[in-house]
């Protein structure tokens, strides 16, 4: 008896060994869920991929990379819901649809606030923009960074030239009060819309213009059914990337800087690409589609710029004064306002 226990514990011993010893027995690999409303082959879709090869690659399979591409996880509330319950751990969207978590985000909002990507850069990458991102700490979301849109033009079935050119052009608008509010400050009349039916509205004439940016608009197709494009650059529209806190707190340290370090590349690779972009756009607009492309002289933009001039004292509450100073202040220090292009409505 004592030597059959003494085998059956020899074997178990054995079985356990080989257990704790397989080379191929390895932790589950963990897994990052990534939610952005746009689709793969956009810049922002291709940033993601890239950050999925390299996280993957660098991490030797330690953890994986799921997209969630065109908005198919829901609207920003339920992007913040995911991060909050950790079912998902990265999330993307327009600072303008984040505001409602954040109202001092509406100050990419703001009309002829940021003059140049130069500019966005200097403020996105610096001290505001990692205050704003701050701001949706309390909600369990924390900053990665900002990707972008870019600065929004006007696709419109007739040209627009001048500003007398706005006047009763019915336009498709977000629901933003302060997008709304700097349309009509144009001469514009915003049309609130689903951006799924731009498209068909624009083919039966309901509007007669979208105010876009350019990588959006040359995805979407617009040029087909708007023959003009005005290169107004009338606001700029960045994408903020939050990490769930309840998943970062999970990570190790060294696991940390890896997604810190990766998901910055990916950004600095999306800007560049989303910039490449526009100007390769712009020249096939003009030269395969024949579209009309409208640059405004800088006599022209100045009248657009003061005709926005009231918009920014109108969200003040949202957007307080101090802030939006410490962001003029920044690019003017840097030299990276035209002459005599400072916007108007920014006291100083």
């Amino acid at each position: 008896m004592k030597r059959i226990f003494g085998i059956i514990s020899a074997l178990c011993f054995i079985g356990v060994a080989a257990v704790s010893f397989c080379p191929t027995a390895q932790a589950a690999p963990k897994v990052i869920k990534i939610a952005f409303s746009n689709f793969p082959d956009h810049p922002q879709g291709q940033a993601f991929a890239l950050f999925k090869k390299e996280m993957e690659s660098r991490s030797k399979g330690a953890f994986k990379v799921e997209l969630i591409d065109s908005g198919k996880f829901g609207n920003p509330e339920s992007i913040v819901q995911g991060l909050q319950m950790g079912v998902l751990q990265i999330g993307a969207e327009s600072t303008s649809n984040f505001s409602q978590f954040n109202p001092h985000l509406m100050l990419f909002d703001m009309p002829y606030l940021i003059p140049s990507y130069e500019a966005a850069d200097l403020v996105l990458d610096g001290p505001v923009g990692a205050r704003l991102a701050a701001g949706l700490e309390k909600n369990g979301c924390l900053g990665l960074g900002y990707m972008e849109l870019g600065f929004r033009n006007v696709f419109s079935i007739r040209p627009v030239r001048s500003l007398e050119d706005n006047k009763g052009l019915k336009i498709r608008a977000t629901p933003s009060k302060a997008h709304i509010a700097i349309l009509r400050s144009l001469g514009m009349s915003p049309t609130p819309m689903a951006w799924g039916e731009v498209y068909t509205a624009l083919q039966q004439k309901t509007i007669d213009g979208i105010d876009v940016d350019l990588n959006l608009g040359w995805f979407w197709r617009f040029s087909e059914i708007t023959r003009h494009l005005t290169l107004s650059r009338h606001f700029y529209s960045p994408h903020l990337v939050l990490i769930s806190k309840r998943f970062w707190d999970t990570l190790s340290p060294e696991d940390q800087e890896l997604i810190k370090t990766v998901m910055k590349e990916a950004i600095v690779f999306e800007r560049a690409k989303s910039r490449a972009n526009e100007k390769d756009f712009i020249v096939r607009l003009k030269s395969e589609l024949d579209m009309e492309i409208i640059e405004l002289s800088p006599q022209e933009l100045r009248r657009w710029m003061d005709a926005v001039h009231a918009v920014p004292l109108e969200f003040s509450k949202s957007v307080p004064t101090e802030l939006v100073q410490s962001v003029i202040s920044t690019i003017k220090d840097a030299g990276l306002y035209p002459p005599d292009m400072q916007p108007a409505g920014y006291k100083q």
